[in-house]
C-alpha cells in the first residue's frame, strides 16, 4: 500500500498568557480581593467607628479586630505561598513586610490596644489592586503605552502616594503628640517599640516602592510625549 499523505500540522496557537504562572496569578487575585475587603472595611472604620476615633490607643477594638484578623489570615497564607513558590513569586521585601505587620497585629489582637492605628495602616492596602493590575497587564503582554496600561500606571502612582506616603507626616506627628502621655505610657515599652519600629520599617519600604513607581511613571509619560512630538513633527513635514 502507498504511503498516506498526512495533512500538515496546524500551527501552534500563541499563548495569550505567556508570562503568567498559576501561582503568580492566584497570588495576585487573592491579594486584590484581600486589599479590597480590608481597605473598604478599614475606610468605614476610619470614618465611622466612634470608639477608636475618640481614643485611638485604647478605644474598643471590636470592629478593628475583625479587620486585623482578616488581614492576619491573609498575610500568614501569603507567607506560606511565597515560601512554597519562592522561585516563581518569592520576594524578600514582601517577607519583611508581612512579618513586620504580623508582629504589630499580634498586639492588637491579643491586647486590644492601638486599634485605630492598626486600622489606619490597613488603608494602605487600597493601592494594591492597581499594583496587581499592572502585573496582569505585563503577564498578558499588553503594550506599555496602551491606554489601559498608562491609565492604570497613573492611578497606581497617585493612589499609592495618597494612601502610603501622604499619611506619613501626620502619622508621626500624632506619635509625637501622644509621646509621654498617660495613655502612651500605659502601653509599656514592648508595645510602644512594636508600634513605632514596625511603622518605621513599613514606611521605609513604602518610600522605596514609591520612588520606583514614580520613576516608572515619569519614564512612560516622557516617552509618550516624545512619541507625540515625533508624530506631530512628521505630520508637519508631510504637510
Amino acid at each position: 500500500a502507498g504511503a498516506r499523505n498526512h495533512p500538515p500540522p496546524l500551527p501552534a496557537r500563541r499563548s495569550r498568557r505567556p508570562r503568567a504562572s498559576r501561582p503568580g496569578t492566584r497570588h495576585r487575585v487573592v491579594s486584590t480581593c484581600h486589599s479590597l475587603v480590608v481597605g473598604i472595611f478599614g475606610l468605614y472604620i476610619f470614618l465611622f467607628d466612634e470608639a477608636t476615633i475618640a481614643d485611638p490607643l485604647w478605644g474598643d477594638p471590636s470592629l478593628v479586630k475583625v479587620n486585623i484578623a482578616i488581614a492576619s489570615g491573609y498575610l500568614i497564607s501569603d507567607l506560606l505561598i511565597l515560601i512554597l513558590y519562592w522561585k516563581v513569586i518569592g520576594d524578600k521585601y514582601f517577607v519583611i513586610h508581612h512579618c513586620a505587620a504580623l508582629y504589630a497585629y499580634f498586639f492588637i489582637l491579643r491586647d486590644g490596644v492601638l486599634a485605630y492605628v492598626g486600622n489606619f495602616r490597613l488603608l494602605a492596602e487600597l493601592s494594591s489592586p492597581f499594583v496587581n493590575q499592572r502585573w496582569f497587564f505585563e503577564a498578558l503582554e499588553y503594550p506599555k503605552f496602551s491606554k489601559a496600561n498608562v491609565i492604570n500606571g497613573i492611578l497606581m502612582t497617585v493612589v499609592f502616594f495618597v494612601v502610603r506616603i501622604a499619611p506619613i507626616p501626620p502619622f508621626y506627628s500624632y506619635i509625637y503628640s501622644v509621646f509621654g502621655t498617660e495613655a502612651y505610657i500605659r502601653l509599656g515599652l514592648l508595645r510602644q517599640s512594636a508600634w513605632i519600629c514596625t511603622c518605621v520599617v513599613l514606611d521605609v519600604m513604602n518610600v522605596m516602592w514609591m520612588i520606583k513607581i514614580s520613576r516608572g511613571c515619569i519614564k512612560v509619560i516622557s516617552l509618550i510625549r516624545q512619541e507625540k512630538a515625533k508624530s506631530s513633527l512628521q505630520n508637519g513635514k508631510l504637510d
